[in-house]
């Protein structure tokens, strides 16, 4: 069960732990992580809503990645943490 919906609290200091599923290895690159939450993270290119036809709530945004990344992930077994 994903923890997606619950709110994470303002002024929360608790820092969210990620665990690398599909990089380059380091660095800033685009990637995906798995959460402690049960939820995953996407380290991307920021994509401006303007230039696209999605509408976003206020807290989201849309990020870029490439293809391979998402293949990547593909392979990965995904037991709750």
């Amino acid at each position: 069960m994903s923890d997606f919906d619950a709110p994470i609290p303002a002024g929360d200091q608790q820092r969210m732990t990620l665990t690398p599923i599909v990089s380059c290895g380091g660095g800033t690159c685009p990637a995906i992580y798995r959460t402690t939450r049960g939820t995953f993270v996407i380290q991307g290119r920021a994509v401006p809503v303007e230039q696209t036809d999605v509408t976003l709530a206020p807290d989201e945004l849309l990020v870029e990645i490439p293809e391979d990344l998402i293949a990547g992930i593909s392979a990965q077994p995904f037991a709750s943490p």
